[in-house]
């Protein structure tokens, strides 16, 4: 499935929607959705990428995407496409390092070249020293959900926390990544 510029309309989202629907539930189930799109390299989605779309975008705790999910979560992937694109300067179809590191610091975040270079073997999956365009948004999505749940504990905003270890597991085993 690949995803164009501007929002397109209620039927051809429902043309979409039903030919990703296999089993004619009504529903988009992560393996469905994860068969539909593309990363760019004609393999599926990171299936791992896509369990965390669907736990995003499932407003009934279900985990599975209705369509009314489904055309918010195509959005969704169409603006992190065209992100993806800006920030993949040299038009390989992965984002390194470096260009990481600039996608990050556009984001507000600012770290320094080794965690970027530690974020990038993190989300490569296939050891090439780049991420591809389904583990880019994995990647970001992670690192503002991880942010989140830090700043919750930093009310200084100084980047500093003191918890408990209890504190610290409860915070992590709590997000949905």
């Amino acid at each position: 499935m690949q995803f164009q510029s501007p929002m397109p309309g209620r039927d051809y989202l429902w043309s979409i929607f039903v030919s990703v629907d296999k089993d004619r539930s009504g529903y988009i189930s992560a393996d469905e959705l994860q068969q539909a799109l593309s990363n760019g390299t004609w393999n599926p989605f990171n299936p791992e990428t896509v369990r965390l779309m669907i736990g995003m975008f499932d407003k009934e705790n279900r985990g599975v995407i209705s369509f009314n999910d489904f055309g918010t979560l195509w959005k969704y992937v169409s603006d992190w496409q065209k992100c993806f694109r800006s920030f993949d300067t040299d038009s390989s179809g992965n984002i390194d390092s470096k260009e990481l590191k600039n996608a990050l610091n556009a984001f507000g975040y600012r770290l320094p070249d080794d965690t970027a270079d530690m974020m990038v073997r993190k989300f490569d999956r296939y050891g090439q020293g780049t991420i591809l365009f389904d583990d880019f948004i994995q990647c970001c999505v992670t690192l503002y959900t991880l942010t989140s749940a830090f700043r919750q504990h930093d009310p200084n905003q100084d980047g500093v926390i003191t918890i408990h270890y209890e504190q610290f597991l409860r915070m992590v085993m709590s997000l949905k990544l």
